[in-house]
């Protein structure tokens, strides 16, 4: 891949996230692809212990879930991406799934909590690049696509 990986949200992506009703349920879908060693910073614990990024995202889940959980979300969907029928072949993703939130309030307050503010660490050096897309859910799907 020749561009960096996105790895947090820009400032102009946050700011249409947050003028977005914030009072309605938001599903989160995730896709990422991860490193094949994480990266921490020197001055991080895990710096030098030669961790995989797998490793590294899995103590992201395990360390952020309680401040999930006591937010309300919720892991509605997981899969494991097996290969880009449509689109670059370059986007193959290690990690697919769908976190939901009661509202947008609450992942903003899950990136804003301190104790989160630090776990993040785990999920920055793990993750070689990402997408992070909020979607509306829709109460009752039609039955054919797009419905």
């Amino acid at each position: 891949m020749s561009q960096p990986g996105h790895i947090d949200p820009d400032r102009e992506a946050w700011g249409v996230f947050k003028s977005l009703p914030r009072d309605e349920p938001v599903h989160m879908l995730n896709l990422v692809r991860l490193r094949p060693l994480a990266a921490y910073p020197e001055d991080h614990p895990d710096h030098g212990k030669g961790l995989t990024g797998l490793q590294a995202y899995q103590a992201y889940g395990r360390t952020t879930a309680p401040i999930f959980k006591r937010l309300g979300g919720a892991q509605v969907w997981v899969g494991r991406p097996q290969v880009t029928l449509t689109g670059p072949q370059d986007e193959a993703w290690d990690i697919a799934f769908i976190a939901a939130y009661p509202n947008a309030e609450a992942f903003i307050a899950m990136v804003r909590d301190p104790e989160y503010q630090v776990l993040v660490a785990h999920r920055t050096a793990a993750v070689a690049d990402s997408r992070l897309i909020r979607m509306a859910p829709v109460d009752k799907p039609g039955e054919g696509f797009g419905e």
